[in-house]
């Protein structure tokens, strides 16, 4: 059996069906307010590209469907590929090769389909019968006989008795009344159209039930199997944000047979809202479910409503715990799971080297690649343990650079025995311990391809980044690690690939190159036509988007998308025993505690101590990030008496800044630097404070919440203590150590020169 093109080749004239081009361009037709019970399957044949109307939205439901029509129907649905190619070989006197049915009565006749009458005829225009019909059906399909009571009074001694017993006995048609199947009754062009659509979803959920995923792709339409490779976001529809299943987006599931997408912060009210979204978008999907993803790392990258707020990934590495690490991804795989999503972009395995990375950083567990593995690993087994998919990122590594690839293009120019022994091992262990799903990174390895191209942006030569190259994707991660699970590309809306090669050839390419699914196309209905054309073409041999399609719905079936769902009154009876459960809180906190790390002392083991009537300050470039300290401090100081203030920097404002602290006690001096080059940061106003603080010999603590570098950029720093991360389970750990109620035991993860 063939893979199906959408393509409808014939021009049929006078009383015979007229294709009004492709089938699925005119997929609503107008005059069906009669046939209701036929709308459904002539709809889905339809799209399908088989059946087609008479333009004008007329689709002539009550027509009766010719012997000549009845096989173009099948032809076009299971051969659709030899019809491009020259037909020799017709027999019949009443079907010249001048026919406008010549070629599909040809191909139905060399594959079995239908056959003649003895005088040598086919008799084209001749009405099809029932009987004829479950003939044409039983021989196109590989039906066996099923389990349900088909005793036609009329059927035993008729010639096709047994193709009738076929279909009847799998419920695919049905007889009257009065018992009868009446045989040799003709069949209009809705009964025609339904009883195809039936056979066609019965194999398909066969197909399912078995996991024969080579059969049930035989069975997608060439529309379907590319859109099983698209995950674009929807953010916004109409200028608004996107928190239920509006019109639109319907649209876009059905017309682009999409196979997944990404939610997002615009996409998300609440627990109880996200649960019903993801509900309703399966309910649109039809027998192939969605695979809904997210950036779930935890930290500063974080979208769960309600959830447990993860200290984020350099938190773990200061801890070095695989046991917490486990723990971390397994309940953040239930959390989503309870939300009805299945994907999590996480954990990130970049191996954060360089302190001026703008866009890894506490997004790492750190710049040891042992440490990164170790952990990578627990977090990938953490997130399988709970159903969810692990994708891991970003391959071959991000780890050590110096531009955002959300910004421009990074190239990374080590040498290949430097990348096998650190931004590689973690990628290559995972594989090594089965994981399912690999992220590309938009960053050139010249080592690996040092193949160039012109850039769109300003003509001049460019480097082939990960996502697009095949010798990364295919000759390195495939052939040389021998990775056999999905390959997803980083969003394609980022400038890495959209400023430089155009999306449409970016999308050609990394299909060529080795992706399995474009995540977040800028153009979701142009990167599907693009693949569409491409096949059609011969550029992307139809082999490799089968071969992609095979890894996608083997995945779904392993993670369990093809299993009953259950009700969404139970899924939303259950999200408050999961979403930021107690159990879930402890390990949020333990992971905060244990974290807290040291980065400067004045004896060389604790910071700085707040203690009983201090008058303290808290100084912050972001004047909530102040107040949720002062919050915490307040709430935690017990009976220490101690007043609070706070100071919050701003340009030209270093004075009133130095003359209130000049009346403290204490200084917590916060420091926040993430998504921005570490040494381009303005350091200057720290140093100006942290030097005031040391001449009048003060009480303070540098708290670091985001990337933990200050000690390379500060001087003279005598108290300083790192929580890697800005939310409040991170701050409340840190402000525990200041007041003397936790001992700080974290291990800085990254190397500090």
């Amino acid at each position: 059996m063939f893979v199906k093109c959408m393509t409808l080749l014939s021009t049929i004239l006078g009383s015979m069906l007229i294709w009004a081009g492709n089938a699925g361009a005119e997929s609503r037709f107008t005059d069906l307010q009669y046939s209701k019970w036929a709308e459904d399957g002539i709809q889905y044949m339809a799209e399908r590209g088989t059946v087609a109307g008479y333009g004008n939205g007329i689709f002539q439901p009550e027509k009766s469907v010719t012997r000549a029509q009845a096989v173009t129907f099948m032809v076009r649905e299971l051969y659709a590929d030899e019809l491009q190619r020259p037909v020799q070989g017709g027999t019949y006197s009443d079907v010249p090769t001048t026919h406008p049915f010549y070629r599909e009565i040809t191909i139905a006749a060399k594959n079995g389909l239908a056959s003649g009458f003895p005088d040598g005829s086919f008799r084209p225009n001749a009405p099809i019968s029932r009987a004829e019909t479950a003939a044409f059906l039983t021989r196109a399909y590989p039906l066996e006989e099923g389990k349900q009571s088909a005793n036609w009074t009329d059927t035993g001694s008729h010639w096709a008795a047994a193709p009738i017993l076929m279909l009847s006995s799998n419920g695919l048609v049905g007889g009257y009344t009065d018992g009868t199947y009446r045989p040799n009754r003709s069949v209009t062009r809705a009964e025609y159209a339904v009883f195809m659509s039936r056979v066609i979803r019965f194999e398909r959920e066969q197909a399912i039930q078995a996991q024969d995923w080579d059969k049930l792709i035989s069975y997608m339409t060439l529309s379907e199997q590319v859109g099983q490779m698209l995950m674009p976001d929807i953010r916004q529809w109409n200028g608004k944000v996107t928190t239920t299943v509006h019109e639109g987006l319907k649209r876009n599931i059905h017309d682009q047979d999409l196979g997944g997408l990404i939610l997002f912060d615009k996409n998300i009210v609440d627990a109880r809202q996200v649960a019903t979204f993801t509900h309703d978008l399966q309910a649109e999907a039809g027998d192939i479910p969605l695979f809904l993803g997210i950036d779930q790392e935890g930290g500063v990258i974080k979208r769960i409503p309600g959830g447990t707020n993860l200290p984020g990934q350099m938190a773990l590495g200061a801890t070095g715990n695989t046991a917490l690490a486990e723990s971390a991804a397994q309940l953040t795989g239930e959390e989503l799971k309870a939300l009805g999503i299945q994907v999590n972009f996480a954990p990130v395995l970049d191996i954060n080297s360089n302190p001026d990375n703008p866009i890894i950083g506490i997004r790492s567990f750190g710049s040891n690649a042992d440490l990164v593995t170790q952990l990578g690993l627990a977090m990938i087994k953490g997130l399988k343990e709970s159903g969810v998919i692990a994708a891991v990122k970003h391959f071959p590594g991000h780890g050590d650079t110096a531009v955002d690839s959300h910004l421009g293009m990074p190239v990374l120019t080590h040498q290949r025995e430097r990348l096998d022994a650190v931004e590689l091992k973690p990628f290559r262990e995972a594989i090594n311990n089965g994981v399912d799903m690999i992220m590309t990174a938009h960053i050139a390895f010249p080592a690996i391809d040092n193949e160039q191209m012109t850039s769109l942006k300003d003509g001049q030569k460019v480097p082939v980044p990960a996502t697009l190259s095949k010798r990364v994707l295919t000759g390195l991660l495939r052939d040389e690690l021998g990775y056999d699970g999905l390959i997803i590309s980083d969003a394609f809306t980022m400038k890495g690939i959209a400023e430089h090669f155009g999306e449409n050839k970016a999308v050609e390419r990394a299909v060529s190159a080795g992706v399995d699914i474009i995540l977040m196309p800028q153009d979701s209905a142009a990167a599907h036509q693009t693949l569409l054309n491409a096949v059609m073409k011969g550029t992307i041999p139809k082999e490799t988007i089968e071969a992609s399609v095979t890894r996608i719905l083997e995945a779904k079936s392993q993670y369990g998308l093809f299993e009953r769902s259950q009700s969404l009154s139970v899924k939303l009876a259950q999200l408050n025993r999961v979403i930021g459960s107690d159990q879930h809180r402890v390990v949020e906190r333990d992971i905060a505690e244990k974290a807290v790390t040291v980065l400067a002392s004045r004896e060389g083991k604790h910071v700085d101590s707040i203690t009983k009537g201090d008058q303290v300050v808290i100084v912050a470039a972001d004047e909530q990030q102040a107040q949720q300290l002062e919050r915490q401090l307040q709430q935690s100081a017990n009976n220490l008496s101690i007043k609070t203030g706070i100071s919050v920097i701003r340009q030209g404002n270093s004075q009133a800044i130095l003359q209130a602290l000049a009346k403290a006690d204490y200084v917590i001096l916060a420091s926040y630097q993430f998504r921005n080059v570490a040494s381009e940061f303005g350091w200057s106003d720290y140093q100006v404070l942290t030097d005031d603080m040391n001449r009048r010999n003060q009480r303070y603590t540098l708290l670091s919440l985001g990337n933990p570098y200050e000690t390379i950029h500060l001087k003279n720093v005598r108290s300083a203590l790192a929580v890697y991360g800005k939310q409040e389970p991170n701050t409340l750990a840190g402000i525990k150590v200041l007041l003397g109620q936790l001992e700080a035991g974290g291990k800085l993860p990254v190397e500090i020169k």
